[in-house]
């Protein structure tokens, strides 16, 4: 544990924690303290027009500080900007500040605002609207819009709030109504633009280019104002995301107190035992409940962050059921937030959290971007959120000037989790993950330009703004299958239906599964096509807003999951069974000594056999098998063969692994693999996935494959083969670290394994890993970064046109 201790209220705060912990746990494994900030300030720049100066000193703002105005004279100059500083950072200024002196100096000027999450819109809204400042008329439109609002809305309001779902589906479909609103749009923010990686973020990049194309047809060139609290390389990656060329403002002059932040790992429960035998923590979860009830009999403002909406539920309440016993008042001022509650509901939580009334909230990730809550005493998070950069955001939260704040980090059983509270400095000292997103993929992009042919007939012109070859190639595709027709002057929608309700900008862009509730017929949700079999089989444990529900049948014809209400005492694990093809090497590197390296494409094909339904406290009832489809999904991995010398040499350098180990100890490090690879790319395990065989028919050889979860791959694969070396460290250095002996859910043991984690070789994966990793060394290491920009071409690199 970190030796350094400090005397602050985030000091005093973890220790009244500790107190409650038994003797012997010793739960810490490092404490840091991040020093306060001064801050810096800058006059009201002199293009800012009187009444908005006015209106922002009128709440409380008399001066901005430094990046405030850096970023928002750029922007008032034409210039397309990012700002990324920090969580509480006052981003919102720097674009308020350009975009109401545009509308109050030109006075039929329109504004468009973007968010991740409604909250966030909300909550941008009314910091607006608070300001007063005359003829902006300021609304929101998305999907809890009241119809009879959203005429006015589309007629009257100059500065429109909204998301990217409602821009997809009900603005851009639709841009005839807001004509002149795009006519005269000046400026498009983007909020916690971090937000938008992976698929999700390539579906938000085409977006983007789809609202340029749209606005440009109006002859509107607005300016594009990005904010992130964590982004790595943010001129880059706003340019990535919006095929435009942005400047980056980094330096943040806001003021911060100090922060104490602790790493917390659970014990080890004597009395239980996991798959195949392997030791079991305390869960995440049942930490997070006993520190927030401890943080509210202290009095302090506590947001504790849970990795799912089941979680944030069960947390609340057991922090509840802790505070019952100590006063029944504090129970009742601690309440779950998440998504999938009313509006009203929301609400209702967030003024209760922002006015006091609430002391505690456990919330899934639903509070990392949205409503102004800055300044509470405490932010605890139970599992690592994906990424470093929804790590801060969270710890962001938390912190008042002057005066302190605390950050707890609660490990999951898992290797990355454990990992990062072994390593403080992965947590601390390194910098956020660049942002992943590839719009040139053909499953995102074909969708999309099927969209913006139906918004209006494309042109060879407006092909450059998706990306000229890629788009060229996917048209010829959807002309084959007749969706689009092509003549002399461009691409046109033939189609009566237009395609935007069938595209899904969160998921794969296919057409998603309905899950619905057999008795009633009420939809509950949807879910991607490629995930039904996982999710929404037969017999499969379903969670909608709280309730449980149990599936009796899955139509993947008709795209239908029906479900009847049922809250059964276990949860349930499908089990499946995967092969995996190479189509095509694009990249490898072959190393003397037995090991080459290589990035491509693959043919995954995956069927779920049955599932396990599991006790709360890890028992295994029994194991119920299912006749489903196979699944074939073609997208990008990353891979390493071993030479059978390598593997079984004794010889110094080799693994000296009797054949019946190898295939153990090549299924425990790719696991591991899988688990450490968010370390390195801005992903969750649950978007990728894993093969590896003693002999594969397509490399001849001993293989480990880590691919994408989505059709055409999402860029994690290449991120992996880009840092292979520091990815195998780390995956080495959790394995050996563990301090179980033959493996368990903290290095080797996946909560996603097909094949119920067997079998497991815990040493044979170091060993493995230590030929490897010893071959590439010896040979000098790989210039991966230059070997993947060679490999992957334009497609990690977007067209700015």
């Amino acid at each position: 544990m970190g030796k350094q201790r400090v005397t602050g209220r985030g000091s005093r705060l973890l220790d009244r924690v500790l107190a409650g912990v038994p003797e012997g746990e010793s739960p810490l494994t490092h404490v840091a303290e991040l020093p306060e900030r001064d801050a810096g300030t800058a006059d009201w720049p002199e293009w800012a027009p009187d009444p908005v100066v006015s209106a922002f000193r009128s709440v409380g703002v008399t001066r901005p500080w430094q990046h405030q105005v850096a970023a928002a004279s750029r922007a008032w100059s034409g210039q397309h900007v990012i700002l990324a500083t920090g969580t509480a950072s006052g981003k919102s200024l720097a674009y308020q500040l350009p975009v109401l002196s545009r509308l109050t100096s030109e006075r039929r000027a329109t504004a468009l605002y973007l968010a991740p999450t409604k909250a966030l819109g909300v909550d941008q809204l009314a910091a607006v609207t608070r300001l007063g400042v005359e003829g902006v008329r300021p609304a929101v439109f998305d999907g809890d819009t009241p119809s009879a609002e959203r005429d006015w809305v589309r007629a009257h309001s100059r500065w429109v709030f909204t998301n990217p779902d409602m821009l997809h589906r009900g603005i851009l479909p639709a841009h005839s109504r807001w004509a002149t609103f795009f006519r005269r749009l000046a400026f498009v923010v983007v909020d916690e633009c971090h937000a938008y990686r992976g698929v999700f973020g390539s579906h938000v990049a085409l977006l983007l280019r789809r609202l340029r194309r749209v606005a440009r047809g109006y002859g509107a060139s607005p300016v594009f104002v990005l904010a992130s609290a964590t982004v790595s390389d943010p001129a880059t990656s706003a340019g990535r995301l919006t095929g435009l060329e942005c400047a980056a403002v980094t330096e943040d002059a806001s003021p911060r107190g100090a922060r104490t932040v602790a790493l917390w790992e659970p014990p080890l429960l004597d009395e239980l035992a996991g798959e195949q035998g392997a030791p079991v923590r305390r869960s995440a979860g049942a930490e997070a409940a006993r520190i927030l009830a401890d943080l509210v009999v202290e009095g302090a403002r506590t947001l504790a962050f849970v990795r799912s909406r089941r979680g944030a539920e069960l947390t609340a309440l057991g922090a509840r059921r802790v505070l019952a016993e100590v006063d029944g008042g504090l129970a009742r001022r601690v309440a779950a937030y998440r998504a999938g509650f009313l509006p009203e509901e929301r609400r209702a939580l967030e003024r209760s959290l922002a006015s006091g009334e609430l002391l505690g909230v456990a919330t899934t990730n639903a509070l990392e971007l949205g409503v102004d809550i800055c300044g509470l005493d405490a932010v605890v998070v139970a599992g690592y959120p994906g990424t470093l950069a929804s790590f801060w955001q969270q710890a962001g939260r938390a912190g008042r000037d002057g005066d302190g704040a605390l950050v707890v980090f609660v490990a999951r059983d898992d290797p990355l989790d454990t990992y990062l509270v072994h390593h403080p400095d992965a947590v601390l000292n390194r910098p956020v993950e660049a942002t992943v997103l590839d719009p040139a993929n053909p499953y995102v992009l074909g969708p999309h330009l099927a969209c913006a042919a139906a918004e209006l007939p494309l042109t060879p012109r407006c092909l450059a703004l998706f990306g000229e070859a890629e788009a060229r190639a996917v048209l010829d595709d959807l002309v084959a299958d007749g969706v689009v027709r092509q003549r002399a002057t461009g691409w046109y929608w033939v189609a009566r239906e237009r395609p935007h309700a069938s595209v899904s900008i969160r998921g794969s862009g296919a057409e998603q599964v309905c899950v619905v509730e057999a008795d009633t017929g009420r939809l509950l949700g949807t879910v991607d096509p490629g995930a039904a079999c996982w999710q929404v089989h037969p017999g499969a444990v379903y969670l909608h807003q709280g309730s449980s529900y149990v599936v009796d049948a899955l139509d993947l014809t008709d795209g239908l999951a029906l479900v009847h209400a049922e809250d059964p005492e276990w949860s349930t694990s499908p089990r499946d069974v995967v092969d995996i093809s190479v189509v095509r090497t694009l990249t490898k590197q072959k190393h003397p000594g037995g090991v080459s390296a290589c990035l491509g494409e693959v043919e995954v094909t995956s069927q779920v056999v049955g599932y396990l339904r599991r006790l709360p406290s890890g028992e295994v009832l029994d194991h119920v098998p299912l006749d489903l489809p196979e699944r074939s999904l073609r997208t990008r991995a990353v891979w390493y063969t071993v030479s059978d010398e390598l593997l079984h040499g004794s010889a110094p350098g080799g693994a000296g692994l009797d054949p019946a180990r190898v295939p153990g100890a090549l299924h425990a490090a790719e696991h591991a693999a899988i688990g450490l690879l968010p370390l390195f790319a801005t992903c969750d395990r649950w978007d990728i996935g894993g093969v590896s065989t003693a002999l594969h028919e397509d490399t001849g050889e001993a293989t480990v494959f880590v691919h994408d979860g989505h059709p055409g791959g999402a860029g994690f694969a290449d991120r992996g083969f880009a840092a292979l070396v520091p990815w195998l460290v780390a995956t080495r250095e959790a394995i050996a670290s563990c301090d179980c002996p033959a493996g368990c859910p903290s290095c080797v043991q996946s909560p996603k394994c097909g094949n119920g984690n067997e079998p497991l070789d815990k040493a044979g994966a170091v060993a493995v890993l230590d030929a490897v990793l010893g071959v590439i060394r010896e040979d000098g290491g790989v210039q991966h970064g230059r070997v993947l920009d060679q490999a992957t071409g334009e497609r990690c690199a977007l067209t700015s046109g």
